[in-house]
């Protein structure tokens, strides 16, 4: 992949993107969003990676939209014909949220804006003690966008997401912790070594029961426990039929520790 913005590797199951704009806090232009729907793309179509992790370089997760950018900086999305014409660039976090394999946020500083809406369309957010967070958009006199005002509330409740929107004040990670908005906070020194860690273990997985999980957390939202229920039965039979499944019984019965090979 020929990328500007970002770093992409693979490397034991867990797919790395690190925004790479250090000297502008990794602020993200158009052409930004559409490498971070590549690199999104690339993890979904590769079996070899397992777990996807996002973070920034430098100082900043991300500082949100880079107003400096020119408005024609226009780059190759992953999406070809009518979906490249009917899919906006504003969907670059829902490529995210919708990422067949699990993902974690390593936020090492600020994360505002859109790079906050970034974070919030990731699976589990580990947090730098140095990291902040906001809903900066109203400080700019403008409404939110790239999927905030969907992702707030459903992860830290209706009233505290109107109170980070309508007030755009700074949440620091300890606060960000205590509300859930993040899943951990750590030194920030032992912020990488935390969640690469995380998303070896979760590499080391039966892949496919962890991406059935990930689709039936996200798509239980919209349906009744009944329905939700059904459609576990019905997926856990592809499971069943794994090799990991066969090695799962075998590693019990046998009384060790299994070894997953995501098959």
């Amino acid at each position: 992949m020929d990328l500007r913005d970002l770093t992409y590797e693979v490397e034991d199951g867990v797919a790395r993107i690190t925004l790479n704009k250090p000297d502008k806090l990794n602020a993200m232009s158009w052409g930004s969003w559409a490498e971070v729907e590549t690199a999104i793309e690339s993890a979904n179509d590769d079996d070899d990676v397992k777990c996807v992790l996002i973070t920034g370089a430098g100082r900043g997760f991300s500082a949100g939209t880079d107003l400096t950018e020119e408005e024609d900086d226009v780059r190759p999305r992953p999406y070809k014909g009518r979906t490249a014409a009917l899919r906006t660039v504003h969907l670059c976090t829902a490529s995210v949220y919708e990422c067949r394999k699990p993902t974690i946020a390593a936020v090492n500083g600020v994360s505002v804006g859109a790079g906050f809406s970034l974070s919030l369309a990731c699976d589990i957010r580990i947090a730098s003690e140095n990291a902040r967070f906001s809903a900066i958009f109203v400080k700019r006199g403008l409404s939110a966008d790239t999927g905030s005002t969907w992702f707030l509330p459903r992860i830290i409740g209706m009233d505290r997401a109107l109170e980070m929107l309508y007030t755009g004040r700074i949440v620091e990670a300890p606060e960000a912790e205590r509300m859930g908005l993040v899943t951990e906070v750590v030194e920030h020194g032992k912020l990488m070594e935390r969640a690469n860690d995380l998303a070896k273990e979760i590499a080391s997985g039966p892949t496919l029961a962890v991406e059935i999980n990930k689709r039936l957390v996200r798509d239980g939202i919209h349906r009744n426990l009944i329905e939700q229920i059904e459609t576990e039965e019905y997926l856990q039979q592809i499971t069943l039929k794994s090799e990991d499944a066969i090695e799962g019984q075998m590693s019990f019965l046998e009384k060790r520790d299994p070894v997953f090979k995501g098959k």
